[in-house]
């Protein structure tokens, strides 16, 4: 079974990523990704996943709010093809709609400036992307994989 994943929020400017454990459900956010190469953030991708070695990786994807796919759906998709090829690894689709919503809810009352929550914000986005992906795994229960095709 596999255990240990890492989710991307992807950004025009920020990339967040978090990683967790399917078996224990904690998940951290442990990182923001600063650029907008497409070359570089998929290079500095790479570099956290052989960090943190994960069995799998799941990448936001974030659709209109009908569920329609825009630009930043292909972006997103484009990016967990090349991930794939890169990594050789799986790689997930998971509906990100409102986790930046959510992250913001987590940081409401935590102190942060404006400039501190917007650097932890995409990062928190990660783990609630990954956090709700093993919600709907586990609801599935060996069923098909709760991604988004």
């Amino acid at each position: 079974m596999l255990r240990r994943y890492l989710s991307i929020d992807l950004g025009d400017r920020r990339t967040g990523i978090a990683v967790g454990d399917a078996v224990s459900g904690i998940v951290n956010p442990v990182e923001v990704i600063h650029t907008t190469s497409q070359a570089e953030r998929l290079r500095r991708i790479v570099v956290v996943i052989r960090e943190y070695e994960p069995q799998a990786i799941v990448v936001g994807l974030p659709l209109n709010m009908d569920g329609t796919r825009g630009p930043a759906a292909k972006g997103a998709q484009a990016l967990a093809e090349a991930l794939g090829v890169a990594c050789g690894l799986p790689v997930h689709l998971f509906d990100e709609r409102l986790t930046s919503w959510a992250a913001d809810q987590q940081m409401s009352r935590s102190g942060l400036t404006h400039k501190g929550k917007r650097e932890l914000r995409d990062a928190l986005a990660a783990a609630v992307i990954l956090r709700d992906f093993f919600a709907a795994q586990a609801a599935n229960q060996g069923g098909e994989s709760p991604e988004v095709s």
